[in-house]
C-alpha cells in the first residue's frame, strides 16, 4: 500500500463503526500493539476482511476474515 507524503502516524481508538447506508460494520481492535480492521457486511460478495497494521501503522497483513465475526453483546446505538 502506497504511503502518503510527509503522513503521520494517528492512533485510533478500539471502536465499531456501523455505516447504515453502505451496511458495512468496521471494527477496530488493538491486539499486542497492533492494529486490527475487521469489515463485516453482507454487501462484500467473497466474505468478510480483515487488515493488520503494523507498530508504525504501516500494511502489514490483509485478506478475507479467517475466524468468524462475532457481533459484541455490549454494543449500543450512540445517540
Amino acid at each position: 500500500m502506497p504511503l502518503k507524503p510527509n503522513g503521520a502516524v494517528c492512533k485510533v481508538r478500539e471502536q465499531i463503526v456501523e455505516d447504515e447506508a453502505s451496511g458495512l460494520i468496521l471494527q477496530f481492535e488493538c491486539d499486542n500493539g497492533r492494529t486490527r480492521l475487521t469489515i463485516a457486511g453482507a454487501a462484500l460478495p467473497f466474505g468478510n476482511r480483515e487488515i493488520v497494521f503494523d507498530d508504525e501503522g504501516r500494511e502489514a497483513a490483509a485478506g478475507t476474515l479467517v475466524r468468524k465475526f462475532r457481533r459484541p453483546s455490549w454494543l449500543t446505538k450512540v445517540k
